[in-house]
């Protein structure tokens, strides 16, 4: 029954993903049609549904097409090369992470783990999914340091999720005014303020915590639970990080050069696609957008993170054409997928030698980890 209910779960997903790209190619190939049949002097209205919509399928296609292929090479070459910073500053921040819980990885190794991961994110639930992955197979490179290996991956991705918020809500304050002049930017940015407060109080009771001291049976309780005290020792590894001011200072400064790279890859494209798009503008957008397609709703964050592309970029200040900002949106995708595709290569390499392939079907033959 629970094997039926995690597929009904993803299925249930992967169908929202569906619906939401369904929704937003669709939109935006009407809008083309009915442009295309005003410029041909059809009276778009007198067309019944049925023609309004063989015409977007049909004329909207060509114009999508027609955008991503106006992207200038240097600058799809550039947006790549950005990305792969990102994941090479991803790499160098979760060793720092592994080296202060006692772990010492190899550079080579830990950035096989990392594409690998990067390979299953591109298709498991939201941006962080192939995170469940790496924590596994962290938890193959030790041991007695088990239940430390995987707190590493959700530390670094916990304070990476706040440093990414925290940078958005930075960038609010030099666009106080475009988000004040319209609701839906509004909106959006409250969502991330709230979020940000929410992740920065999950930040603090993980690694400084306080709970077992209001409450001394809290902890008792704790290895009550299955696994609780490989629970407890995840706790007290977390705590540890929290214990560490230079650590954290380093994480958040790796963290603010890494999504430093992750607007500006966004700022290339748009360049290269010819989108005058203020730069001040995407240092807030982008990070409220990866922010919020990180959820686990969709694979990758797909749906969400085109609609809000396309719901972000179209207001008067900006003012960019939906099915531009819908190309800006899949040419992102489109440079972390070649990464990912390199992580894939690693996998197929390395998958026999390095039980790559157990790690992935959630198999070990290994016993649990004793305390």
């Amino acid at each position: 029954m629970s094997n039926f209910r995690q597929s009904a779960k993803v299925a249930a997903r992967l169908v929202v993903c569906g619906l939401l790209l369904l929704w937003i190619f669709h939109s935006i190939f009407t809008r083309e049609a009915r442009d295309a049949a005003l410029r041909h002097g059809t009276n778009w209205s007198s067309l019944e549904r049925a023609e309004q919509w063989r015409a977007a399928w049909t004329v909207g296609p060509g114009e999508l097409w027609h955008n991503l292929r106006a992207v200038a090479p240097g600058a799809l070459a550039l947006s790549v090369l950005c990305v792969g910073m990102t994941i090479a500053i991803g790499i160098v921040r979760w060793r720092m992470v592994l080296k202060a819980a006692g772990l010492e990885l190899s550079l080579l190794r830990t950035a096989e783990i990392s594409l690998v991961a990067q390979f299953f994110n591109s298709f498991l639930l939201g941006s962080t999914g192939g995170d469940l992955l790496k924590a596994y197979y962290a938890a193959r490179e030790t041991h007695h340091l088990k239940a430390e290996a995987v707190t590493t991956v959700f530390v670094d991705r916990l304070l990476g999720l706040f440093s990414m918020l925290l940078f958005a809500c930075l960038m609010m304050v030099p666009n106080l005014a475009l988000l004040q002049d319209h609701k839906r930017l509004g909106v959006v940015a409250a969502f991330t303020v709230l979020m940000t407060l929410g992740c920065g109080a999950v930040v603090w009771l993980a690694l400084r915590g306080g709970v077992s001291q209001r409450w001394p049976q809290a902890r008792a309780w704790l290895r009550q639970l299955p696994k609780g005290e490989a629970l407890e020792r995840s706790l007290e590894s977390c705590r540890q990080f929290g214990r560490d001011p230079a650590l954290l200072a380093w994480f958040v400064g790796l963290s603010m050069a890494l999504n430093f790279f992750c607007v500006l890859q966004v700022i290339v494209l748009a360049k290269g696609l010819g989108l005058a798009i203020p730069a001040v503008a995407l240092f807030v957008i982008v990070p409220v957008i990866i922010c919020i397609a990180a959820l686990p709703i969709t694979p990758s964050g797909l749906g969400i993170r085109e609609n809000l592309y396309v719901l972000m970029l179209a207001v008067p200040e900006i003012a960019v054409p939906q099915t531009s900002a819908l190309s800006l949106s899949l040419l992102i995708f489109v440079g972390g997928l070649l990464w990912s595709a390199l992580g894939g290569v690693v996998y197929l390499w390395l998958k026999d030698s390095q039980h790559l392939a157990e790690v992935a079907r959630g198999e070990t033959g290994e016993p649990p980890a004793k305390s």
